[in-house]
């Protein structure tokens, strides 16, 4: 197995991405990203969330649901991150997906007393990857960008400070 990927790997373009990579490492502040979203509520659950010129509903039938879809935002950013760094490491993939459940409690979510919080008690996700070939040294080390690159997984499993600023006007 060749230690160099292709340029062009599962539909990655590795050239592209290591060039920017080395852009990254020269010059750190330009991995800072900052993201505003706008959700506004268009009608019984649902909520249309937008970024810029980019849309997408939450909520209300035939949609996910906001706690799905933090599912399934850990989903697709774990597809993201695998996808880049095995084509990174040199491995076609076939077939990739991800996997991922968790448990909460709607209880003070509808208003009432619990001692259970409203959100996930517990997420546990499952990549699930097949490639042409592997060796056991790219797989560990898949294994550790999986468990320390995740931008969403990270976010979800260490406290994030979030401020709320409640804008009420009456008229």
């Amino acid at each position: 197995m060749s230690s160099v990927p292709a340029a062009n790997l599962s539909q990655i373009d590795v050239a592209q991405l290591k060039a920017y990579a080395d852009r990254v490492s020269a010059a750190p502040e330009l991995a800072d990203r900052e993201p505003r979203v706008i959700a506004r509520w268009v009608g019984e659950s649902r909520s249309k969330v937008t970024f810029g010129d980019t849309s997408m509903h939450l909520g209300g039938d035939g949609e996910l649901n906001p706690m799905q879809a933090v599912l399934g935002s850990l989903a697709a950013c774990d597809v993201d991150l695998v996808a880049m760094h095995a084509s990174l490491l040199g491995m076609e993939i076939t077939e990739l997906w991800v996997e991922a459940s968790g448990r909460f409690h709607v209880a003070r979510y509808l208003g009432l007393d619990s001692q259970q919080p409203p959100g996930y008690q517990h997420v546990d996700y499952a990549v699930h990857l097949r490639v042409r070939e592997a060796s056991g040294e790219q797989i560990a080390r898949l294994r550790h960008l999986c468990e320390t690159g995740s931008p969403v997984g990270d976010t979800l499993t260490r406290p994030v400070p979030a401020t709320l600023n409640l804008d009420v006007r009456i008229g």
